[in-house]
């Protein structure tokens, strides 16, 4: 179910300027998500396909003042609505492809990526990106609000035995991509995967 950039890009343009009040209620859930991640504050934390977001206000309060906060997307026009939000006072905005971060090896504490799995036009090549910026024994969250039952059902769809994020799935191909899956929630209210960058 990955796609590739000039699709994702298309998709979620077209969509960016009522992203957010199709999703009203959902900050509550990405609060509880980013303190599952538990960040410490002083941590550096990047939100990988950050949308309009909606995660940095949680990530700036979890990791305080002397944090970093980057925000990382492909789709400009979702970038733009997270500045017109305010959002880019609560974490550096960048438009990056999460396939090629402008970051160094290993300095980040955290990833959060909210939808993000779904599309990577690479899933093992991107999370391998992913650990290449967090330091050993670093933290990843996969997170969507609802689970994959719930998302499935709204989109008028079934679950399929290939789908990415689940559980079977998912665990060998973090651990091909340098995480080892540590928790796995998957109910109608909230999905969400806890990774831990293995050392190499």
């Amino acid at each position: 179910m990955s796609d590739d950039p000039t699709r994702v890009r298309e998709f979620f343009g077209a969509r960016a300027a009522h992203w957010d009040s199709r999703f009203p209620d959902d900050g509550p859930a990405y609060a509880a998500a980013v303190a599952d991640l538990g960040l410490r504050p002083g941590d550096a934390v990047l939100d990988a396909g950050c949308g309009t977001g909606r995660a940095l206000p949680p990530l700036r309060a979890a990791v305080g003042p002397t944090g970093t906060v980057i925000g990382a997307d492909l789709t400009p026009e979702m970038l733009a609505e997270a500045v017109k939000a305010g959002r880019d006072r609560d974490g550096t905005l960048i438009l990056a492809d999460v396939a090629r971060l402008p970051v160094r090896d290993g300095a980040l504490d955290a990833v959060f990526g909210a939808g993000l799995i779904s599309h990577l036009a690479d899933p093992a090549r991107d999370l391998r990106e992913l650990a290449r910026v967090v330091r050993p024994g670093g933290r990843l969250a996969l997170f969507h609000p609802i689970g994959r039952a719930a998302l499935a059902a709204r989109h008028g769809r079934q679950i399929t035995d290939d789908d990415l994020r689940a559980e079977p799935n998912l665990r060998p191909l973090l651990a091909g991509s340098g995480w080892e899956l540590r928790d796995y929630v998957d109910e109608d209210h909230r999905y969400l995967a806890l990774a831990v960058r293995r050392a190499e």
